[in-house]
């Protein structure tokens, strides 16, 4: 049950394998080679797990931030993101560009070479306190895995800001406009009885279209110095909104005419039409 006892044979594991692959002819035999290629990826991504809990448990209170991770797309926020790093780091050091290009990648080479001696000297540390007290991580261990958590940070960050286009903080902050403009939405709707708690608690598809189109009058009319603010530029507003900057006025202005009953019913309508 011991990490220090888990990480040891995660690391034999990977340990293993390299050599496997190391004693292949890759060209004789690439079939053999493929297979050998997603088992190191697996017990990498096994031994990075371990490693994690490791350092969660070790210095809880002196993991470097990943506040920087709500800039990045969410379709990279996955389980297999570090394991992805990793081998980033590892093409980098070799000298491929599978992802980035060569100009960012020799710019990130350094890093990529930092990261993965520290992870080198990581393992070497965590084995032979596995070997001699397996329940403790003295302060040179919590050194060592300190400066590694600093490292991958850094490369991940600097990794994925070359290879995408992260989020600025003025994004981010309408993004999180945009929420608090769909919460206050549907709390206006359950007090005017537009929706209720039960279509909510049960999911009901149909929210998908009624709540944004609830949103957008709201936007314009409820709220109208929200994240749907046409005082703005279009350049000003949420990506999300601001192709339709044109769309938007002219829906406002039709919304303007329109009294209090017609705007009621109107809203009624968009909760039931698909």
């Amino acid at each position: 049950p011991r990490l220090l006892s888990q990480f040891f044979f995660a690391d034999e594991r990977v340990t293993r394998v390299v050599a496997e692959i190391n004693g292949l002819d890759a060209e004789l035999d690439p079939q053999q080679y493929l297979v050998l290629l997603n088992q190191l990826h697996l017990s990498q991504a096994h031994l990075l797990a371990i490693l994690e809990r490791i350092m969660e448990e070790c210095i809880p209170t002196q993991r470097h931030s990943r506040d920087y991770l709500v800039k990045f797309p969410e379709e990279l926020l996955v389980d297999s993101l570090g394991n992805h790093m990793l081998f980033a780091a590892e093409c980098l050091l070799a000298g491929t560009f599978l992802e980035v290009e060569e100009a960012d990648g020799a710019q990130l080479r350094p890093q990529a070479r930092n990261l993965l001696c520290s992870l080198e000297l990581v393992r070497t540390v965590l084995r032979e306190q596995s070997l001699s007290q397996p329940s403790s991580y003295p302060e040179p261990v919590q050194a060592v895995l300190v400066q590694f958590d600093r490292l991958f940070a850094e490369f991940e960050l600097s990794y994925v800001s070359s290879l995408v286009g992260v989020k600025s903080p003025e994004e981010i902050y309408r993004q999180q406009e945009i929420i608090v403009l769909f919460c206050e939405t549907v709390e206006r709707a359950l007090r005017l009885g537009y929706l209720t708690q039960e279509m909510i608690d049960g999911y009901e598809p149909l929210l998908m279209f009624t709540i944004p189109r609830l949103a957008i009058i709201s936007g314009l009319l409820i709220y109208p110095e929200g994240p749907l603010s046409l005082e703005r530029r279009p350049e000003e507003m949420s990506r999300v909104f601001s192709p339709f900057y044109n769309l938007l006025k002219k829906i406002r202005d039709l919304l303007q005419v329109l009294s209090v009953e017609e705007l009621c019913l109107l809203e009624r309508s968009l909760c039931t039409a698909e």
